[in-house]
């Protein structure tokens, strides 16, 4: 059979939505300047400034690296003005590295980090200007660390952990913070069990400055006490429970400043909402979507809000986009781009500005928060105006905003996680909003984190096929083939997530290989090599897409793929990356007749050991995706015996006894590497001894085709011994294979099956069924004359399924070459021209054409027939064979014995023409 090319369906990068932490600038190589030849270049010439430029545009990794080419550029590189701003959520932060950065945070002004490893260490950066923290993933920050960071740092102005729940910070340290943060601005928690009256009271006393309150996901949060914080302009609770409605309405009725109120996904009351709108005098945004008891009121009474004296509500039954509009009143301003004027207004009311960035800031949390959520029901707000407020989103100046928004984007299209299903409205609707170019140029951001989720995005959108034509058609594979260069990680892995997904199509493929995407997908396995299973999974996910393909599999292996991905099988344990490099080498190996990949992966020290080491995971895919490597490398004689070598017999016997209630996937490749070892005599005999006959049996009596189809051309195989002939006799195979040669739907299983039955019972056997039982200690009583009745008709009725008697009476009485071309039409069977045979069964049907079984002399005539017509891939090779064996001869008295079926002379005269055909055509 020909080799099986196994791709990645619309399985979406992420098995599941990973939400990524991000940042960091790439200089691209768009504007490549020629010089002359000869030219040398000073770059201690350059002005400061634009040397300044240069090292603005680079990580703090890379900055200190060409910090650290001379004393000038040591001085430029740790000028004030490129050490303000600080994000480490990309790279990993210890105490060594806050070391070596602290003498350059003097005037920091900005940090984000990730982790609450990093938290730890960044105490240590010495940042006394520090004026804003950011971080996430802190799920494990404690109060000790927290309380710390906060009094080291005195002079902040806004904190921010989250939005990972932080369960193990308590009231005491958001005390801690507003004793020690007195010119404290902004804060915002997520996931605190208790924030209690006392932590608050103590946020009232101490930072009189306090403008906005974020209070995410919290168990418990004292609502009364927010009374006490009267300089609070924006407070949100978004996703908080057990909060007292009544008494959070009336108290923040009283607070004097109050602004905006955010109360999304909490189970807030209609009569709270009425009560808040109505009383809180400087109230005029409160945001409340997802909020279930008050859709349920909207949707039964669509006016019950729609007097709140000039004060806006946000929900899911409201128009957004023109409740914003209406906060510009005097100014001309169209409704779906509000965001996009507001920002290219000359607005100089404070006031309103902070409201819009705040807006900004809770609709993009929010509108994340429920597209991870998923809930029921919101198809219709997502395609109303929930993702074209996400794309306004992922244009706000605002980093992070447009981070979560570009993360919202990527998640609100998959409804479903572990099947990676994305919803095509959801996805096309991006797409006709403007999404696609926009994302794209948020790939090439300067602020890696943006380019990380822009990508993420993309990734996502890409299952789509529609979605993955329009980014193909806008540039987009250039762009993720840049960014998979990256050497941010977190930018390189979801840059290979899009060409993962993108690598799907075929059309999509050599743009890939085009853009340098293979050397760029090749060269993260090199530089990510251990601890980072994300950006590996997905890179090898990418490469085994692209190595389906014929030229792409070529460069693949000249850029060195074939042993990044066996350096994977061999040396990582992650079930994930192990599939997909098994996935990747099966087709890389699967083209063999076209390159010398099949080969270039058997030598590769240690594959093949690993692949048949993987057969023994505890993960379904792995062993699957394994056995199809081991079966595409089969069919390569050296591989072959080395296979058998390293243990492939005793592991795929292993592997087909334990796969009767796997996937119809893992079976069809055990069976089939069973089938491609089987070819070499001694691996057959092998198989036979290690117990391989009964399983395969089994796998015969599968109801899915490409099952039985492959367990039939093992037993075919295995049937050319006579000892494992038997086996099958004894081990039930023969009601099988008749089962099979009657009743299946694939003709190749039906003619495998058959010449199996031919091979047990052409009298070979008939010695050894007389000595007795070919199995040690086997008491099996086998009706050996009822099993060759029984398979001798059910191999005549197969052959003749092939012959209709007007057209072989026709054939019979005109020795006219179209006659016979229509009977070798019509018994064609196109997969069996793929098959190839030795000397020894090409012998053992010419032997069979002189068989004292008519039925059998018939049959080996339809095989001959099979293996010799004209553009079957090995049909040359078998008219050599029979020219060597003297076949012409022994066909030509099957075609003219009187006793013989027409069938069995029609065919044999097929043959002689195939024959004198190929001699023709080997002669010219």
């Amino acid at each position: 059979m020909s080799r099986r090319v196994r791709r990645r369906c619309s399985y979406s990068r992420d098995k599941e939505k990973v939400t990524v932490l991000p940042p960091y600038p790439e200089a691209y190589d768009h504007c490549e300047i020629p010089l002359p030849a000869a030219a040398a270049v000073d770059w201690t010439a350059l002005p400061d400034d634009t040397v300044v430029q240069i090292f603005s545009r680079l990580n703090y990794g890379d900055r200190a690296c060409l910090a650290s080419t001379c004393r000038a550029w040591r001085l430029l590189g740790s000028s004030p003005s490129l050490w303000t701003s600080l994000d480490l959520r990309a790279h990993r932060c210890d105490l060594d590295t806050a070391a070596a950065l602290a003498g350059r945070c003097a005037h920091l002004r900005r940090l984000r980090f990730h982790g609450s490893s990093s938290a730890s260490a960044l105490i240590n950066l010495q940042a006394r200007c520090l004026r804003e923290i950011a971080g996430d993933y802190c799920r494990d920050i404690t109060d000790a660390t927290l309380s710390v960071l906060a009094a080291r740092h005195e002079a902040l102005e806004s904190l921010q952990i989250g939005p990972e729940p932080c369960g193990r910070i308590t009231s005491d340290a958001v005390r801690h913070v507003a004793m020690c943060c007195t010119r404290l601005r902004r804060l915002r928690l997520s996931g605190i069990r208790e924030i209690n009256g006392e932590a608050i009271n103590a946020l009232a006393r101490h930072c009189p400055q306090l403008a906005e309150v974020a209070f995410l996901d919290c168990s418990m949060v004292d609502e009364g006490a927010l009374e006490k914080v009267v300089s609070l302009k924006f407070l949100s609770v978004a996703g908080s429970r057990n909060l007292k409605w009544a008494t959070a309405s009336l108290s923040w009725s009283n607070l004097p400043s109050l602004v905006g109120v955010d109360v999304s996904r909490t189970d807030i009351s209609a009569s709270a909402v009425s009560r808040l709108l109505s009383t809180a005098k400087a109230l005029k945004v409160m945001c409340a979507l997802n909020c279930a008891a008050l859709e349920e009121e909207g949707s039964h009474s669509p006016t019950a809000f729609s007097n709140t004296k000039g004060k806006l509500l946000f929900a899911q039954f409201t128009d957004v986009f023109k409740g914003i509009a209406s906060l510009f009143r005097g100014s001309v301003v169209k409704e779906q781009t509000i965001f996009e004027e507001w920002r290219s207004l000359q607005n100089e009311d404070k006031i309103l500005s902070d409201i819009m960035n705040w807006l900004e800031w809770i609709l993009s949390h929010s509108l994340l928060r429920i597209a991870e959520s998923n809930p029921h029901g919101m198809d219709e707000f997502w395609l109303r105006q929930g993702a074209a407020l996400l794309l306004s989103l992922v244009r706000s100046p605002q980093e992070d905003v447009q981070e979560r928004a570009a993360t919202g984007l990527a998640t609100f299209v998959v409804t479903d996680d572990e099947n990676a299903t994305v919803e095509p409205a959801r996805a096309e609707a991006v797409m006709r909003n403007g999404g696609i170019p926009l994302l794209l140029e948020l790939a090439r951001s300067c602020w890696e984190g943006v380019q990380s989720e822009a990508a993420k995005a993309i990734a996502n959108l890409s299952v789509n096929s529609k979605v993955a034509k329009a980014v193909a058609d806008e540039g987009g594979i250039g762009i993720l083939a840049n960014l998979a260069r990256s050497s941010n990680r977190l930018v390189a892995e979801e840059a290979a997530g899009g060409l993962w997904n993108l690598s799907v199509g075929e059309e999509h493929k050599a743009a890939i290989a085009e853009a340098g995407g293979v050397k760029a997908l090749v060269n993260l396995i090199f530089k990510w090599t251990s601890g980072v299973d994300g950006v590996l999974e997905r890179a090898a996910g990418a490469l085994a897409n692209l190595a389906a393909d014929d030229k792409c599999s070529v460069e693949i292996a000249m850029a060195g793929g074939v042993h990044a991905l066996v350096t994977l099988a061999r040396l990582c344990k992650v079930e994930g990356v192990q599939e997909q490099a098994a996935r990747a080498l099966a087709n890389l190996a699967a083209h063999g007749d076209s390159n010398s990949n099949n080969a270039a992966v058997g030598q590769e020290a240690g594959a093949l050991e690993a692949l048949v080491q993987l057969t023994y995971s505890q993960n379904e895919g792995v062993r699957q995706e394994a056995a199809g490597a081991l079966w595409n490398l089969s069919f390569d004689d050296r591989n072959r015996e080395a296979i058998a070598l390293a243990g492939g017999v005793e592991a795929l016997v292993a592997l087909a006894h334990a796969c009767a209630n796997a996937s119809q996937g893992l079976q069809e490749r055990a069976a089939g590497a069973l089938w491609g070892l089987s070819v070499s005599e001694a691996n057959s005999i092998a198989i036979g001894r290690e117990g391989g006959v009964a399983p395969l049996i089994a796998l015969a009596r599968s109801d899915a085709e490409d099952v039985h189809e492959t367990a039939a051309g093992a037993l075919w195989n295995l049937a050319f011994n006579t000892g494992n002939a038997l086996r099958i006799i004894e081990e039930g195979g023969v009601p099988a294979l008749v089962h099979l040669c009657s009743s299946s739907g694939s003709k190749m299983a039906r003619f495998m099956a058959a010449l199996a039955l031919a091979y047990m019972f052409d009298g070979r056997m008939d010695e050894v069924a007389l000595v007795g039982s070919s199995l040690e200690g086997c008491s099996k009583s086998v009706n050996f004359d009822g099993a060759r009745r029984m398979a001798l008709k059910h191999i005549e009725a197969f052959v003749l399924t092939f012959s209709d008697p007007h057209v072989f009476s026709m054939a019979a009485a005109s020795s006219a070459p179209a006659a016979l071309a229509q009977v070798a039409d019509a018994a064609r069977i196109q997969e069996a021209g793929h098959l190839r045979c030795s000397a020894a069964e090409i012998g053992r049907y010419i032997a069979m054409l002189r068989n004292p079984s008519s039925i059998l002399r018939a049959c080996a005539a339809f095989a001959l027939l099979q293996f010799t017509i004209p553009g079957g891939r090995h049909a040359m090779h078998h008219a050599g064979l029979m020219q060597k064996a003297g076949a012409p001869r022994v066909l030509r008295a099957a075609a003219a014995a009187a006793t013989a079926p027409v069938e069995a002379k029609i065919f044999a005269r097929i043959v002689l023409r195939n024959l004198e055909h190929h001699q023709l055509e080997a002669s010219a």
